[in-house]
């Protein structure tokens, strides 16, 4: 399926294809995207100093790739935490938070470089303590795309967001490896990377503070606690097919594409003989392809699927893995590295994207922070892998490894195809009928609001849920096939457990039964409701042949308390 088929699929929104540009016209986006470059430039220049400063400190392969996991480890470790709180908290203070943090832990580093107290464990440190502020933020950062653009506008924002990064990427490490050339020793050059890398965050941090923001999804019940709220998100990726098949082909081309990101600084030292600045424009060229293909990503996927265009790109990432360690002349490596960037934003923006449209707002932090979690992971995990290779056996043989095992992989995980039953519709769906008033019980604290049951120790909890059915036999194949795919509702939005009985003596008569942790965690659920799993929902009743609509009934565990006769409601 084209991947630009979520404007039909909502049955609204432009049918020619949007310019790419779009968004831009957007002012608070606008600043954000503008702000955002100039941190990312930053960044990048602090990722060529950083590196190539490692390079003059040590001359351990290792030491070098684990510059990459470092950069990576943290998100690995804080990815489902840093959603987590981006769905719980207000994310604009979270993202001041986060950038103020990132703010102090570069300009310490550029303080110590400049005073010559560097060495290759600190500054694995301070990269691992920047990089712990940056995978809390992420996820809020990208999160908040929904809330600054129209929903029809996302796929063209995320494609501007790694323009954006990629941009830098193009300019930045030039930036930074010609910064570092201009200096005789590559810690004063750094240092200054460095220095300039902490101001870049001001401009972030001034957007955020003039942004007022407004909430796509803003619960009326209380919130989760973090664990819960992890435990949910967790919940909800265990039973979402579209988002378990774009993290894994995100894990899998992450992991084999970091051995060109971890080893291109041996490459560019050991085998075509280039000082700093000739690092950096092997970098660029990387960064040269990636804004190309953000760019012109939004026509590419009008013509192709996103599981065509991540084919191309994996097989293409093959040959690039394979030339590097074969030749040795830079005018050939950069123009493919020109393509390879091509193919790594391409893939990564279709990845992203198939994430953000595929999961309703108020879940959409924890699995952008699973999917940051993986796609970190994968390079964190890579960069170990061939850094210990290129250790043993050399950089030529550790880039034929990961080339090798690319190619043997893709058979395998190109049965777990994006978006493959479509872009679903994860408006939040608004019930008419009212939740059932529960009688309270003596003990029960009063709670103001709907959910005021929530306050009673005697609610607090197991509730079963059980609807009941009357399915004549020739629908029954049609019936279990659609209860099915409402488990995976009920399951994505906090059941604990599900199952569906049918009668042993009238086997017309079925139930549906499961178990919420909590009278709270119901009322949680109903909010959780999407367009989609309203359509499944309304496939199920269809199929029922009562006199009246299914009858529901909701029961709470019986704990033992004082007066085990509950109070009458007045």
């Amino acid at each position: 399926m084209p991947f630009e088929t979520p404007y039909a699929a909502r049955g609204t929104g432009p049918q020619e294809p949007l310019s790419g540009f779009a968004p831009l016209r957007i002012a608070t986006f606008r600043d954000r995207w503008i702000a955002s470059t100039i941190s990312s430039v930053g960044t990048w220049m602090q990722d060529t100093a950083g590196t190539w400063l490692m390079t003059a400190l040590t001359a351990s392969p290792l030491l070098i790739a684990l510059m990459q996991t470092a950069a990576s480890l943290p998100v690995l470790v804080l990815g489902l935490l840093a959603g987590a709180t981006a769905d719980l908290f207000d994310r604009r203070r979270l993202l001041i938070f986060w950038q103020a943090w990132m703010l102090g832990s570069v300009a310490v580093l550029a303080l110590l470089t400049f005073l010559g107290h560097i060495s290759p464990w600190s500054l694995l440190a301070f990269t691992f303590l920047l990089n712990i502020g940056s995978s809390m933020n992420n996820p809020a950062w990208q999160a908040i795309v929904p809330e600054l653009v129209p929903r029809e506008l996302v796929p063209e924002s995320v494609s501007l967001n790694a323009a954006s990064n990629n941009l830098a990427r193009a300019v930045g490490p030039a930036l930074g490896g010609l910064t570092v050339a201009a200096f005789k020793r590559a810690d004063t050059g750094s240092a200054y990377v460095f220095l300039l890398n902490s101001l870049s965050f001001v401009a972030v941090i001034w957007v955020l503070y003039n942004w007022k923001r407004t909430p796509l999804f803003k619960s009326t019940l209380p919130s989760e606690r973090i664990a819960a709220s992890i435990r949910s998100g967790l919940r909800y990726i265990r039973y979402a097919p579209n988002l378990q098949a774009s993290l894994l082909r995100s894990f899998t081309f992450c992991f084999f594409f970091s051995a060109i990101w971890s080893l291109l600084a041996v490459v560019a030292r050991n085998n075509l003989h280039q000082g700093a600045l000739g690092y950096g424009i092997l970098n660029g060229s990387l960064g040269v392809g990636a804004v190309i293909a953000a760019l012109t990503l939004p026509r590419v996927r009008l013509r192709f699927s996103a599981d065509r265009i991540i084919a191309a790109s994996t097989f293409y990432t093959v040959f690039t893995l394979t030339l590097l360690a074969r030749v040795h002349r830079p005018s050939l490596i950069v123009a493919t590295l020109i393509a390879a960037g091509y193919c790594w934003t391409s893939t990564m923006a279709s990845l992203n994207t198939s994430v953000q449209v595929s999961v309703p707002a108020w879940v959409q932090a924890r699995a952008l922070g699973a999917y940051m979690m993986t796609f970190q992971g994968g390079l964190a995990l890579g960069s170990v892998v061939w850094g210990l290779i290129a250790q043993r056996a050399g950089a030529p043989i550790s880039l034929l490894c990961a080339a090798g095992g690319f190619a043997a992989s893709f058979p395998f995980v190109r049965r777990f195809g994006v978006l493959q039953d479509g872009v679903p519709d994860t408006t939040p769906h608004k019930w008419k009928r009212s939740v059932p008033q529960l009688a309270p019980f003596p003990e029960a604290a009063p709670v103001a609001g709907e959910d005021a049951e929530a306050g009673d120790p005697a609610l607090a909890g197991p509730v079963r849920i059980s609807i009941y059915y009357q399915i004549p036999v020739e629908n029954y194949a049609e019936f279990t096939r659609a209860i099915h795919k409402l488990r995976g509702v009920r399951m994505r939005d906090g059941a604990l457990r599900w199952g569906i009985y049918r009668d042993a003596i009238l086997p017309e008569m079925l139930n549906e039964s499961f178990i919420m942790e909590s009278w709270l965690d119901y009322l949680r659920s109903r909010e959780r409701h999407t367009a989609a799993d309203e359509r499944i929902r309304e496939q199920v009743w269809a199929l029922h042949r009562g006199a009246e609509p299914p009858r529901i009934s909701y029961q709470i565990y019986a704990r033992e308390i004082a007066n085990p006769t509950p109070r009458a409601r007045s």
